[in-house]
C-alpha cells in the first residue's frame, strides 16, 4: 500500500516509483518468461500481432523491443495484472472499481533499445474522466543509464499538446517552444512498479548500458471512466480487474484532443512516432 505521502507526490507530480512491489520468485518467474520470448523471436524476420522487432534485429542477434499484448501471450503476465498488491495500490489512485485498457511490455536491449518520444497517454485515448494510470512493474532494475521513465512534473494539471504532424495523429509532441528542462527521472528497482497519470509528459531516452531495461505495463481505468471513442460492453466487462462494470459514466471537465486523422504509421508506439524526423527529446538527451 501507499504511504499518505506517495499518494500526495502522485497527485502533485503525476507520478511516483514504488519499490518491493513484488517479491524475487515473482520477478525471476517473469524474467525466464520474458527471456523465452526473446529466444522465440530468433524466428521472427518482421513485426506481427505479438512481437515488435527492434531495427537490427536478426536470428544470430535478437532484439525485441515489445510483446504487444503480453496478457495473452502468456499466463504469468496475466496474472501480474491482476496482483493483489498492485491492485490495492491502484484502488488508492482511482477507487476500488478497476478496469483494464491495455497492456504491452517494453524491452530495450543493451546498448541500444528505441526511445520513446515525450507523449501524453490520454492523447491516444481520451475518457468521460482521467481517473486513468498506467503501472509499469520493473523487470530488471530501471535506472537512468539502462532508459528508464521520465517525466515533467504537474503536466497532468495541464493542457493536451498537439501530437499531429501534417495533419495527422503522429502519437509524440509537435509543438514548437516544447521544453523538457524539467524532466525527472523515476529510477525504480527490479520487483518495484513505475505509476504515471494518464495525462503526465512522459517518455524515455536509449539505453546506454549494457543490461536489458524490461518494463511491464498495464493501463488501469476506474469503473466508471468510459472511453470518448465508445466501446463495446461486452469487451467493457471483461476488463474489470476489480468490481463491477457501470453504465452510468462520470464525467468531468477534462481537456481533450481526438487522435484522427488516424496516424500515417500504425503498429505500435515506435512506428506511430516514426513519421517525426527528429526527436522530441531537448534538454534531457544524452
Amino acid at each position: 500500500m501507499l504511504t499518505e505521502r506517495q499518494v500526495e507526490d502522485y497527485r502533485r507530480d503525476g507520478f511516483i516509483g514504488v519499490d518491493g512491489v513484488l517479491s524475487l520468485a515473482e520477478v525471476e518467474e517473469l524474467r525466464r518468461v520474458t527471456d523465452s520470448f526473446v529466444e522465440s523471436s530468433r524466428q521472427i524476420v518482421e513485426s506481427d500481432d505479438v512481437y515488435d522487432l527492434e531495427p537490427g534485429h536478426s536470428a544470430m542477434g535478437p532484439k525485441l523491443r515489445r510483446i504487444k499484448s503480453p496478457i495473452e501471450a502468456h499466463e504469468v503476465y496475466r496474472r501480474t495484472l491482476g496482483h493483489e498488491s498492485i491492485l490495492d495500490i491502484v484502488a488508492q489512485l482511482i477507487g476500488p472499481s478497476i478496469w483494464t485498457n491495455g497492456n504491452k511490455l517494453n524491452m530495450k536491449s543493451g546498448g541500444g533499445g528505441s526511445p520513446v518520444e515525450w507523449h501524453q497517454d490520454w492523447a491516444w485515448y481520451p475518457f468521460t474522466n482521467d481517473d486513468l494510470l498506467a503501472v509499469g512493474v520493473c523487470i530488471d532494475d530501471m535506472t537512468e543509464e539502462n532508459g528508464c521513465l521520465l517525466g515533467i512534473s504537474g503536466t497532468h494539471k495541464g493542457p493536451i499538446l498537439d501530437h499531429h504532424l501534417d495533419g495527422c495523429f503522429a502519437g509524440a509532441v509537435t509543438e514548437e517552444g516544447f521544453d523538457d528542462s524539467k524532466a525527472e527521472k523515476i529510477e525504480v528497482k527490479a520487483g518495484g512498479i513505475s505509476i504515471h497519470h494518464v495525462r503526465v509528459l512522459h517518455g524515455s531516452l536509449p539505453n546506454l548500458s549494457p543490461n536489458p531495461r524490461r518494463l511491464l505495463l498495464f493501463q488501469y481505468c476506474a469503473g466508471d471512466a468510459w472511453p470518448l471513442r465508445g466501446a463495446e460492453w461486452d469487451e467493457y466487462e471483461r476488463s474489470f480487474v476489480r468490481g463491477e462494470a457501470t453504465n452510468q459514466p462520470r464525467v468531468t471537465n477534462v481537456p481533450v484532443r481526438i487522435p484522427l486523422p488516424r496516424p500515417k504509421q500504425t503498429g505500435s508506439i515506435y512506428e506511430t512516432q516514426s513519421v517525426l524526423g527528429r526527436s522530441t527529446f531537448k534538454n534531457t538527451a544524452s
